[in-house]
């Protein structure tokens, strides 16, 4: 490791109008005034550096979000659903009652909430690590605002105070890279959600995009996604389609539904 740091101290000093830089593995970063960019040569590809995963390093997730935030509008982001047509198909397909509790992991200014309360539920919590994505979220629905739980918290420091019903998670939890970090949001997805609860994992696919509002993602396929969240969770429906991006990208996705299995 003495070897990579000493590489990354040479890189650092070619970085011009530099403040600072962050290290993802298999891509360097560098922050100037203007923002983040993506340098283009890929140490990593060099042979003296071998990693099986691309994990994030240095990276103040929550600074980053709050810039995307504050920077766009939620109509300009590649993810952003007017009406998110496959969530609310697992709702309705699945029969949740009104009174269930449901849980949107990196929900933020999603339209979801919108859709869930003009549908009569009544117990829906919003979790993200942004600020000023639940901001605008509050600022849109109005009085509407007070009948949802907000949490603003990172997912992986998330202390749940009840059980939920569903868990939903669309784009979310593709960001994370370390294999600890996949471990340790499934191991908080089980300890979150009721007995016979449900759960949708939507991520990109092995044919989608490799990088989202400027990092890395981690793909999914479905056997991949089925056996990442496996020891705790059934598998209940699995299928592949395409996202189209207010700019007309195509984004491949893979959605999963699961059933929590046991206790």
């Amino acid at each position: 490791m003495n070897k990579l740091f000493d590489s990354t101290d040479k890189i650092r000093k070619r970085i011009p109008n530099k403040r600072y830089f962050h290290l993802i593995i298999g891509n360097f970063y560098y922050k100037t005034e203007n923002g983040f960019f993506r340098l283009l040569n890929n140490l990593f590809s060099q042979k003296k550096f071998k990693f099986r995963y691309p994990i994030m390093a240095n990276i103040d997730k929550e600074q980053h979000w709050e810039k995307i935030y504050e920077t766009k509008n939620f109509t300009e982001v590649g993810w952003y659903q007017k009406t998110p047509t496959v969530s609310l198909s697992f709702i309705e397909e699945s029969k949740i009652p009104k009174t269930a509790k449901i849980l949107d992991v990196g929900g933020g200014d999603s339209y979801l909430v919108d859709h869930l309360l003009d549908l009569g539920f009544v117990h829906i919590h919003v979790l993200d690590l942004s600020r000023k994505a639940i901001g605008k979220a509050k600022n849109r629905l109005g009085e509407n605002a007070t009948k949802v739980t907000w949490i603003n918290s990172d997912i992986l420091m998330f202390e749940p105070k009840e059980k939920f019903d569903v868990w939903h998670d669309r784009a979310a939890f593709h960001f994370l890279l370390d294999p600890k970090e996949t471990q340790k949001y499934v191991r908080i997805a089980n300890e979150s959600i009721s007995e016979d609860g449900l759960m949708l994992i939507g991520t990109f696919s092995g044919q989608g995009p490799t990088h989202c509002s400027g990092l890395p993602v981690r793909q999914y396929s479905i056997d991949k996604l089925t056996e990442v969240f496996s020891p705790y969770f059934q598998k209940t429906k699995c299928f592949q389609t395409d996202h189209i991006t207010p700019g007309g990208a195509r984004q491949h996705y893979t959605f999963c539904g699961f059933k929590k299995i046991g206790k």
